[in-house]
């Protein structure tokens, strides 16, 4: 088999891996179960998988992905507001550029804070939603292009609730770039800075002080 065959075989079984995992995240009622199984299989993945953003050579002793603890406040439900469509070219990680609309608006409260974040339709090949994000922790805490908190073009899927779209922050997971530059990733828009620290979901490796 040729390695190029190998490769696409390799990322077909890593989306439908990816698929299946949201799939069961969706059907299990016990949130934090989920994220626990959730943090499990990529790890996993991570480690093991052909297809990992991980460097080869860095798999064998990767200790990652990093995790903010669960925090069930960052479990949102967001209501959905329609926006005047607008086609964006967002900046990717390797300085080229990937077409999305913006075609509506969520609204979300966190701790008595609303929030809200544009969503974007993906325009290559399937579509799909998207919604990255930056907030206070970006540069630092975290990646600082940005997380993303669905891609279901990737099967990164939480679903919806009583007509509600669910943003779990806890599942909010940094782009691939963040592991090796070969990859080109969608940066984070102006419009979905959060003007707060989203400490839930992958972040980079604490440092040796952090408790």
């Amino acid at each position: 088999m040729s390695s190029s065959i190998a490769d696409s075989l390799a990322l077909l079984d890593w989306r439908r891996r990816s698929a299946e995992l949201y799939a069961e995240i969706r059907s299990t009622s016990d949130h934090r179960a989920a994220w626990e199984r959730w943090r499990e299989v990529r790890a996993r993945l991570f480690r093991e998988h052909p297809q990992s953003p991980v460097p080869p050579e860095d798999r064998g002793t990767f200790g990652g992905p990093h995790l903010y603890n669960y925090d069930r406040d960052w479990r949102a439900l967001a209501s959905i507001e329609p926006a005047e469509p607008q086609q964006f070219e967002l900046p990717t990680s390797d300085r080229g550029s990937m077409s999305f609309t913006r075609f509506a608006r969520g609204r979300f409260t966190v701790g008595g804070v609303g929030l809200s974040l544009d969503l974007y339709w993906l325009e290559g090949y399937a579509g799909g939603l998207f919604v990255p994000f930056a907030d206070l922790t970006s540069g630092g805490e975290t990646y600082g292009a940005g997380r993303y908190v669905l891609d279901t073009a990737k099967g990164a899927d939480l679903g919806a609730q009583d007509a509600l779209l669910v943003l779990d922050f806890n599942f909010a997971y940094q782009p691939s770039c963040s592991y090796d530059p070969s990859w080109s990733c969608p940066l984070a828009p102006p419009a979905n800075r959060l003007a707060v620290p989203v400490r839930a979901g992958e972040r980079v490796e604490p440092s040796p002080a952090e408790p």
